[in-house]
């Protein structure tokens, strides 16, 4: 009766569907049985033999790691597009030899690629900024500006400025930029130099008469060459014009000057405000000379420079 049941059902159903735990729990209980009144399952003797090898491959399988070399660490792939970005005439051996830890030249390139990094080294050299930004460390500018007081007497203003840090020297206010008196600020510059250790290369200087071959010797003797400008190109000498474009903006252009000390008195005002608080656009929004460093919170004063003209701001200690 039980194998005729069997019959009609294998008829009705066709094919039985047996899940994982059925599967090994009938695998397991067939042991148990002659293999000769295995006929009357409803699968054959050789499906149970195949799942009797899988319940034992899965047994003695243990787990393993996915084959190839493991990934690296998170940590390891934000240093390595740091150090690309930071450098990117560095190759793939230099960023091997820097990292300190075990990761092949390969490893480099892949996540280089992965995040977009072109592939180095880089032969075709820096590019124009960059060249410009490492030479700037070295260079001078300087330059003349007149400015008009209220009786309307012309005053002339000599100042240096230091290409990299923007960093302004005021050398002094004239009525009669002599040869003599160029001369002598500029001395006192260069051995201001020499106090300080402080070391140039090239002071840029457009071609004003008052600008003589003295003035150049003076340098020259400090080991600064001076260079002169292109004629009619402003350009040439950029750094300088900008700023007196800027001290007129933010300050000249509000004040009516009185004498030669009121001019003085101004100019060094702003030029304090310049070195020390003012933000330039060169070293990434911060002043060439800052007082000290500022913390990030606490409340805002407000420090009043030039009768009103100028506000400085920063967190009270």
């Amino acid at each position: 009766m039980l194998r005729h049941q069997v019959a009609v059902l294998r008829r009705e159903v066709g094919r039985a569907r047996f899940t994982w735990s059925d599967r090994a729990l009938i695998a397991l209980l067939a042991g148990l049985i002659p293999r000769e009144r295995w006929t009357a399952f409803l699968v054959t003797p050789k499906t149970f033999l195949d799942w009797h090898r899988r319940l034992l491959t899965q047994r003695w399988t243990y787990p393993h790691r996915r084959p190839g070399r493991p990934s690296l660490g998170r940590e390891t792939v934000e240093l390595i597009v740091r150090l690309t970005r930071e450098n990117p005439h560095w190759g793939y051996l230099r960023i091997v030899g820097e990292l300190r830890v075990t990761v092949s030249k390969r490893s480099v390139a892949t996540v280089l690629a992965r995040h977009g990094l072109p592939p180095a080294p880089r032969h075709d050299g820096p590019t124009w900024s960059q060249f410009l930004c490492a030479q700037a460390k070295g260079i001078l500018a300087t330059d003349f500006f007149g400015v008009d007081s209220v009786t309307l007497r012309r005053y002339y203003v000599l100042f240096i400025i230091e290409v990299d840090r923007r960093v302004v020297h005021l050398l002094g206010v004239t009525a009669n930029p002599s040869m003599a008196w160029v001369v002598q600020r500029a001395r006192n510059f260069t051995s201001d130099l020499e106090d300080a250790r402080r070391r140039f290369r090239f002071l840029i200087r457009d071609r004003d008469t008052k600008f003589t071959a003295s003035f150049d010797q003076v340098f020259r003797s400090s080991r600064i060459e001076a260079t002169r400008t292109p004629l009619r190109s402003p350009k040439a000498n950029a750094f300088a014009e900008r700023w007196v474009r800027t001290v007129r903006e933010d300050c000249l252009d509000h004040l009516l000057i009185y004498s030669k000390r009121h001019l003085e008195s101004v100019l060094g005002d702003y030029v304090r405000h310049n070195n020390e608080s003012r933000p330039h656009r060169g070293p990434q929004l911060a002043p060439p000379l800052p007082r000290h460093e500022q913390p990030r919170t606490g409340e805002v004063c407000r420090r009043v420079t030039l009768g009103g003209v100028i506000h400085e701001y920063e967190r009270a200690a």
